[in-house]
């Protein structure tokens, strides 16, 4: 089966699992710093590494193969499989 590459530009709407995340900010600063791996999503919260962070009140950078992308988190607030229907411009910023 084939797959879309994940890029900066289709990224929002792209699975998450698997990708190598950073909070950058977010409501609660104890998270903010945090890094590791995405390893599951909900609508509203992404788990990293077993600790599970509310999507909607922070900005993300994600690592992908040779770019950096910022998003922040009230892009990404929704079921996965609802990002798909979304439109895209300007819902992300390259590092």
């Amino acid at each position: 089966m084939f797959e879309m590459p994940r890029t900066p530009e289709n990224l929002p709407k792209h699975e998450l699992i698997g990708l190598h995340v950073e909070v950058e900010k977010h409501s609660d600063e104890n998270i903010v710093g945090l890094e590791g791996t995405v390893v599951d999503e909900t609508r509203n919260m992404l788990v990293i590494d077993g600790n599970k962070v509310s999507k909607k009140d922070g900005t993300f950078i994600f690592d992908l193969e040779d770019e950096r992308v910022r998003i922040k988190g009230e892009i990404i607030n929704k079921r996965p499989e609802d990002r798909v229907k979304m439109r895209l411009p300007g819902k992300y910023e390259t590092l």
